[in-house]
């Protein structure tokens, strides 16, 4: 129940990413690109914020209480949208339907109550897949305004979108209470705020929480940012970018059951190791960018001064001396090719004519490279998946090490570092966005994830390497003195 009741709720926090697109695609709203930025951001800002809260108030009063409370607010917010006729009003009810997005941490200290230590791995990852949530609205979405609105003909009947979304999370919430039974950790109604709050005081929280900011805050951000990067770099239909995205935010939100149970079985650190490496190794590989460039190349230069006598495609003729001239090779359709890697041509083209004197070391001919780059859709596609994939089984090892680190403080630390995850999804759009002005490429947004991910691995290797001289200093020594040798 509280995998179904978070996955509609994770359907909601991301609202905005289509429903916003559709009203600027069809000037129903002239909302500027930073008023669009702020309306994607709100909710996410909104449901991470509320997340600490939303985790102590569960540790106290259970999550039977909290979650339907946290839907209903949602089902509220939802209900306001579809009655926004300004962006002020707007604003007010993503804030609202925002409080969707902490039903997270309601659900991660509830979940974690009913499975012993050996199994809560597993059990988190299953209630992550609600993070398949966003593939739900990225999917549905863009066809049920189309149904709705007849095809763009009644842009009015976009307001019944938000009202379905409100009923069905109303409904969900009025089930998880007829389905669902009371628990609270042991003793946390007892604890005063300062003595819930004291885990935050721990560094390792904040690692934790900045593991999440990647695999979390970047699904997140590009669940809602990839549906306008494949319509300015592909020139896609909203409809076919919204499928396009979901093969990103779906398999990413149901792989993370299978994070969980690997978390359980190989360790979290073991699996952490694997996810940051391939975040980092897909993101490089997806910063090259799209293009088509033609630059400056090699030259042909005059051996010796004399006239020239003849100037074609293939040559240049100095007196009796030959200098031959590379061709430009007929252009071909190359995107309707799957190209894999760059292409480079060269050629030559005459700055020459016939009868003109030239001297030693006169450029005869200016050298012309061009490099193309497809970036072929469908690889790109590809790769991103598989980063998906990889953020999907880190959230699930993440979550892992709260209930081994803080087993009664689940609420408050899950709380925090879903916080700070959460942020991650509503500071990397901004970010991506400012990154894209300053150079105009898309592909900035590769280099930020790359970047954070090499961070997060460094510092993880660093503190496990602390903690075996710590606790292992003997094995430590001996795996030095190995490495040593063998290099």
């Amino acid at each position: 129940m509280t995998t179904l009741a978070f996955t509609l709720c994770f359907a909601l926090w991301v609202m905005n990413g289509v429903l916003v697109t559709f009203l600027v695609d069809n000037r129903v709203f002239n909302f500027d690109r930073a008023q669009v930025g702020w309306l994607l951001g709100i909710p996410v800002l909104t449901g991470s914020i509320l997340r600490l809260p939303a985790g102590m108030a569960t540790d106290r009063w259970g999550g039977r209480v909290v979650m339907p409370a946290v839907m209903l607010i949602g089902a509220a917010g939802a209900m306001l949208a579809s009655f926004a006729t300004s962006f002020g009003s707007f604003v007010v009810a993503s804030l609202l339907f925002g409080v969707a997005g902490a039903g997270f941490a309601v659900g991660i200290a509830y979940t974690s109550l009913w499975f012993p230590p050996s199994q809560q791995g597993t059990a988190l990852g299953v209630f992550g897949m609600g993070n398949a949530g966003a593939a739900i609205t990225s999917m549905a979405a863009p066809f049920l305004l189309r149904k709705l609105t007849g095809n763009g003909l009644d842009v009015e009947a976009w307001r019944q979108m938000p009202r379905i979304y409100a009923a069905v999370l109303a409904g969900m919430a009025v089930l998880f209470v007829l389905t669902t039974h009371a628990r609270t950790a042991p003793g946390t109604r007892s604890r005063s705020l300062a003595t819930q709050l004291r885990p935050l005081g721990d560094v390792r929280v904040w690692r934790f929480g900045l593991y999440y900011f990647l695999v979390f805050g970047g699904f997140v951000a590009l669940a809602q940012w990839l549906i306008p990067y494949y319509l300015n770099v592909y020139d896609v239909s909203l409809p076919v970018a919204g499928l396009l995205a979901s093969i990103f935010t779906l398999p990413s939100g149901v792989i993370r059951a299978l994070g969980g149970w690997l978390s359980d079985r190989l360790g979290a650190r073991t699996v952490m190791y694997w996810t940051l490496s391939s975040c980092a190794i897909g993101c490089l590989l997806l910063i090259v960018p799209r293009m088509d460039i033609t630059s400056p190349g090699e030259g042909i230069l005059a051996i010796g001064k004399g006239v020239v006598t003849a100037v074609s495609d293939q040559e240049i003729v100095v007196d009796q001396t030959r200098y031959p001239l590379r061709a430009r090779a007929h252009e071909t359709t190359r995107d309707s090719q799957a190209l894999v890697l760059p292409e480079a041509r060269f050629w030559n083209e005459p700055v020459v004519k016939v009868g003109d004197q030239v001297a030693k070391k006169q450029l005869l001919a200016r050298g012309v490279t061009h490099i193309y780059f497809q970036a072929n859709m469908w690889i790109f596609t590809v790769l991103v998946f598989l980063v998906g994939i990889a953020m999907g089984i880190g959230k699930a090892a993440v979550y892992k090490h709260i209930p081994v680190y803080f087993p009664s403080e689940v609420g408050v630390v899950g709380g925090i570092v879903g916080v700070i995850g959460g942020l991650g999804g509503f500071v990397s759009p901004i970010l991506f966005g400012y990154l894209l002005r300053a150079t105009g490429l898309w592909t900035t947004t590769w280099m930020f994830l790359f970047v954070l991910s090499v961070v997060c691995l460094v510092w993880m290797h660093l503190v496990i390497r602390k903690m075996m001289k710590r606790k292992a200093p003997e094995l430590a020594e001996m795996m030095e003195r190995e490495r040593a040798q063998l290099s």
